[in-house]
């Protein structure tokens, strides 16, 4: 049996839009957990889209499964 792959889409307003460092991490927006990538990409790229005028939000992708089990490679 595989191991269940589960990804996070979250995002808020960063100090510097290169980089992960949110200015209020309590009011980060945790948009959801998906079983595919694909289906977070899509979820990531909905919420990315409404806010692309807005400079400070960022959206990420957070792989889940990773965190688990960091020294397993997928």
């Amino acid at each position: 049996m595989a191991d269940q792959e589960l990804y996070q889409v979250m995002g808020g307003r960063v100090n510097d839009p290169r980089g992960h460092d949110f200015k209020d991490p309590e009011s980060i927006h945790v948009v959801g957990v998906f079983r595919s990538y694909d289906d977070a990409v899509e979820a990531w790229r909905g919420q990315a889209q409404r806010t692309v005028d807005d400079a400070e939000m960022k959206y990420v992708i957070v792989h889940l499964h990773k965190l688990f089990e960091p020294d397993v490679k997928v």
